[in-house]
């Protein structure tokens, strides 16, 4: 397929160009410090733009068979980023006629699953409350996405490790997994390429854990 990836100089972005690539895709990294990204290859081509420019991001997504985005937020001084730059990638890709989109929010913005512990319950509130402005804005993110008319999949991780990729996560579609509090982004990335092909997945959010 022809991707397009945003995000692509974060962890998991950069797990996400790599698996790609590996898989035999052909890749459009956006990023906004092309050195932030030290891959190579004859199929990946690296754009620098501003991703909250919808006009930009435009040629962008222009073709494309789908596109990925592990926008977010790595601290609360950046909160935002998600809505304003999911937002601009949306109307990019109404634009272009292309419909395929795969994102990443977080396992706290999502329902607390059924047998969840009475620990983690509390971890959670703890976690919505000390980023409260963070998950705000993975929230309204969300919102935008599900107000579109794209085929869209939204992952719900919990928290995210730099572990390697082993594919022995679990998932579930439209609920966060209980229990799973970890995952690594080597196996996030996995999961979001895999949600391509997966009409299951297809306007619904699917939680990920290990």
């Amino acid at each position: 397929m022809k991707l397009t990836i945003f995000g692509a100089t974060g962890g998991t972005g950069k797990q996400l160009v790599r698996q790609a690539l590996d898989a035999g895709h052909a890749v459009t990294a956006v990023v906004r410090d092309p050195a932030r990204l030290p891959i190579s290859h004859a199929s990946l081509e690296v754009v620098t733009a501003d991703v909250t420019d919808a006009g930009a991001l435009r040629p962008l997504v222009e073709g494309r068979d789908a596109v990925l985005s592990s926008l977010g937020a790595g601290s609360r001084s950046g909160a935002g980023i998600a809505t304003a730059g999911t937002t601009a990638i949306l109307t990019a890709m109404a634009e272009s006629g292309v419909r395929r989109f795969v994102a990443v929010s977080a396992m706290p913005v999502g329902p607390v699953p059924p047998g969840e512990s009475l620990f983690f319950r509390g971890v959670r509130r703890v976690l919505l409350t000390a980023l409260k402005d963070v998950y705000a804005d993975l929230a309204r993110m969300e919102a935008e996405i599900a107000r579109s008319d794209t085929d869209w999949t939204v992952l719900w991780p919990p928290q995210l490790t730099d572990g390697p990729l082993t594919g022995a996560y679990a998932r579930e579609i439209g609920a966060n997994v209980a229990k799973r509090h970890k995952i690594s982004r080597a196996d996030l990335a996995h999961a979001m390429l895999a949600a391509l092909d997966d009409p299951a997945t297809v306007r619904r959010p699917v939680g990920v854990g290990s």
